[in-house]
């Protein structure tokens, strides 16, 4: 089921999946895994570019080197712009902490202050993806084997995708669409139950 909310059409996926990241179990497997590097909006990659040497120090060489040849972004099978990767693979902007968990050098970059900018928002979003349409934008939820332990982890906690993702979706629409997503909420459990 769809749900309107403004210029916004939404899934209601976000509200009955249960979801909360296990990084102790997945170690990060969505920034490693898929056919892709993340989805870059054109603002992201220039300041991707331009704050490029701040980020540097916490990549890993073969990051660094993927960039250094390709730059930070390149356009995908669908016309897409998306993250760099190494080899095909992993984004060529993650790092690994001691006990073997994906981070991210663009966040860890910005906790320390050298930049401003957390990360791509389709990162901080994951698992809801938005698609771009002329009059709207489409906000679903994607489904991934490898998130298994976040679905299950958000089932015990009984947390729906959007509340675990509170702070991108605030980041991505503002504040008063997240209350919005709360009323439909209400709404759906009112018509559920």
């Amino acid at each position: 089921m769809l749900v309107e909310i403004h210029d916004k059409i939404v899934s209601t996926q976000i509200f009955e999946r249960k979801f909360v990241c296990d990084l102790n179990a997945c170690k990060g497997a969505c920034c490693i895994h898929g056919d892709a590097g993340a989805p870059l909006t054109i603002e992201e990659a220039d300041i991707l570019e331009e704050d490029l040497e701040k980020i540097k120090p916490y990549m890993r060489p073969e990051g660094i080197a993927a960039v250094n040849e390709t730059g930070v972004f390149y356009v995908d099978q669908e016309n897409d712009t998306a993250t760099t990767l190494v080899n095909g693979a992993e984004c060529a902007f993650v790092y690994f902490d001691e006990k073997g968990i994906t981070k991210c050098a663009i966040e860890a970059a910005h906790k320390d202050g050298k930049t401003e900018f957390k990360k791509p928002i389709s990162c901080h979003l994951y698992p809801i993806r938005l698609k771009q349409f002329n009059d709207f934008t489409a906000v679903n939820y994607d489904h991934w084997d490898i998130c298994e332990p976040a679905c299950k982890c958000g089932e015990e906690l009984n947390v729906p995708v959007f509340r675990f993702l509170k702070e991108p979706l605030i980041r991505a629409f503002g504040e008063k669409f997240y209350e919005e997503l709360i009323i439909v909420e209400g709404e759906l459990a009112k018509n559920n139950g």
